[in-house]
């Protein structure tokens, strides 16, 4: 703890045992996108495949759940740009 820091708060920044790294996700899920695209889930369901934005399925069924690869995701928007 940060001697600095009252007991009883909390720090703003991740607090990570020494010699290791923050992990930074590597999926999405699809409410995620939906957000970073200011678009519904459902569209994102609908159209994304369609429009050339690939998630991929992980589950069977109703519980299955669909994720995206956020470097996919960014490279897709980025393609999208209009110049």
């Amino acid at each position: 703890m940060n001697p600095q820091t009252p007991l009883g708060s909390t720090s703003t920044t991740a607090e990570v045992p020494h010699g290791r790294r923050a992990v930074e996700p590597v999926l999405m899920d699809t409410s995620e996108v939906a957000t970073l695209l200011n678009m519904s889930t459902s569209w994102v369901y609908k159209e994304a495949s369609k429009l050339g934005l690939k998630g991929y399925k992980l589950g069977r069924g109703r519980n299955a759940k669909v994720l995206y690869k956020k470097t996919e995701v960014f490279k897709w928007l980025e393609q999208q740009k209009i110049h």
